[in-house]
């Protein structure tokens, strides 16, 4: 029982339910390992003032630093991003075509700093990767530059053999800040709502008909 005179005790238990709900509800998985953090902090502060000094000592050790510590290696583990390429693309990069597996071994080491793994996914026409990037499927795309009108329109003095285009400003910043490559052109694609959506997906199909 509380003893009367120590009113601060209710603010301290009050923080419980209170980090709780916040756990619950964030979206961000690294504010999440954050909140998780004070949650077990506070139960097992809340332990010890009730005299419970092995459940404190218990909820710190596994309840919160090894939670927390397999939780952010779930987490890590699990970024990952999905670059969508052509088979045939993905041929050559077995047959160490030169200018793709340079391109891809520069977005592995890229993106590597910021602790994502690059995962190819291949498809088998073009209609196929760029419907899977709008459907939100996919991340980016790395196509050779001679499809990149689907998109944008071709340039004049477009040189680089490849064009890599994504649906994320994130990730279209990195590329853009760290690339530094001639191998390929960038471009960030807005994706539209379901509605238009379904437009673009009829005009990839009549286009490719």
């Amino acid at each position: 029982m509380i003893p009367t005179n120590e009113y601060y005790i209710y603010a301290i238990v009050a923080l419980m339910p209170l980090s709780a709900c916040m756990l619950v509800f964030q979206v961000n998985p690294f504010h999440a390992l954050v909140i998780r953090g004070i949650l077990g902090a506070v139960s097992a502060l809340i332990y010890a003032i009730m005299g419970a000094a092995d459940v404190a000592l218990t909820e710190a050790l596994v309840g919160t630093m090894l939670a927390i510590s397999l939780y952010a290696i779930a987490v890590r583990s699990s970024l990952v991003l999905r670059l969508g390429i052509l088979e045939d693309e993905a041929k050559r990069e077995a047959e160490s075509d030169r200018d793709f597996g340079q391109l891809i071994e520069k977005l592995r080491t890229i993106f590597g700093k910021h602790y994502l793994r690059l995962e190819l996914v291949t498809y088998t026409n073009t209609q196929a990767l760029y419907r899977a990037l709008m459907e939100k499927e996919i991340h980016a795309t790395c196509v050779p530059s001679e499809y990149s009108d689907l998109y944008s329109p071709v340039y004049e003095d477009e040189t680089q053999p490849y064009h890599t285009a994504t649906r994320i400003k994130r990730i279209y910043d990195i590329m853009e800040a760290e690339l530094g490559s001639r191998a390929t052109t960038l471009d960030y694609v807005n994706i539209p709502e379901e509605g238009v959506l379904n437009i673009t997906n009829r005009a990839l199909e009549e286009q490719h008909s």
